[in-house]
């Protein structure tokens, strides 16, 4: 695996006597977009304010492209991006002037530099007019490009979904997903949408109680379950107790932790026993059934 743009090392912050994170270590790598998801007052505020400096850990480090965010300050936090929610602009000025003001903070900003992150979020045709004629969707994609303009290796996404219609988040998702490949950035999304999040991202990092408790690949968490649905639950149930299976009921069915190549298996001892079947079929787990086995149940926060 490539090395890690970001490395949170034993981080943890005590506040008034409260231990608020207990000792978390989490990597974040370049192309890939990490999901940060927690119950209520899980510690994710927490933790992103210490990822931007604005709150300092108690103990532990944090290193951004092989710096020190506490010893080389300025040169960590360089590499970094940030959108909260809906970002702010001056709505009386066009988005290019927007751009322009903010690219006048950093050093090396070129037109050229502005004119490629306006491509890259695709707001050229709008890119003259004056932000506040721009949808929501449109500012946050404003938002993007001003935290792509200076060249981060880290991008950090505080809710940037909210707000926007389904449309207008299909083309933000659409937007991150190109820019994390081609620049090769990390990026971690905090959001309370874990649909949005489950199309958004490669991997989840989950924190309960200040603790880093699972971090989970999207992309291969398929446990094999199947779907079935006999004509009598109890009757079924009975045959999967007997055989040994590991299930639960759903609805008018059962979730069967089975692999495809025994499927005709569990099917033939459930016909022998005389249950017939109204339905067989794969079954994914959503990302909401796996946080809620994952925490236990607990609620999603918003990040305020």
């Amino acid at each position: 695996m490539a090395k890690p743009i970001v490395q949170l090392k034993n981080i943890s912050k005590t506040i008034k006597g409260k231990q608020i994170i207990k000792d978390i270590t989490l990597d974040f790598y370049p192309g890939q977009i990490t999901g940060f998801l927690g119950p209520n007052g899980a510690g994710k505020t927490t933790t992103i304010r210490m990822m931007t400096r604005l709150m300092y850990p108690t103990s532990g480090e944090i290193i951004i492209d092989g710096k020190s965010l506490a010893d080389n300050y300025e040169e960590a936090i360089s590499q970094v991006g940030v959108i909260v929610e809906n970002p702010e602009m001056y709505k009386f000025l066009s988005g290019y002037k927007n751009l322009l003001h903010f690219a006048r903070m950093h050093k090396g900003i070129t037109k050229e530099r502005i004119d490629e992150v306006v491509k890259q979020v695709g707001l050229e045709n709008r890119i003259h007019e004056k932000v506040g004629t721009y949808s929501l969707g449109m500012r946050q994609r404003l938002g993007l490009a001003q935290a792509l303009l200076h060249r981060p290796k880290f991008l950090i996404l505080d809710e940037p979904t909210n707000g926007l219609d389904p449309a207008g988040i299909r083309e933000f998702r659409t937007h991150l997903r190109h820019i994390a490949e081609t620049e090769g950035i990390a990026v971690v999304v905090s959001s309370h949408l874990l649909s949005e999040i489950e199309l958004m991202c490669d991997r989840i990092a989950v924190i309960q109680n200040g603790k880093l408790i699972d971090i989970r690949d999207l992309q291969n968490t398929a446990v094999s379950l199947y779907y079935i649905e006999p004509t009598s639950i109890q009757a079924g149930a009975a045959v999967l107790e007997k055989q040994g299976y590991t299930f639960t009921v759903q609805g008018d069915g059962m979730i069967v932790e089975i692999e495809k190549k025994d499927v005709p298996v569990l099917t033939q001892h459930l016909f022998e026993a005389g249950v017939q079947l109204y339905a067989v079929q794969p079954h994914m787990k959503t990302l909401e059934d796996q946080f809620l086995e994952m925490t236990g149940g607990g609620a999603i926060a918003e990040i305020h």
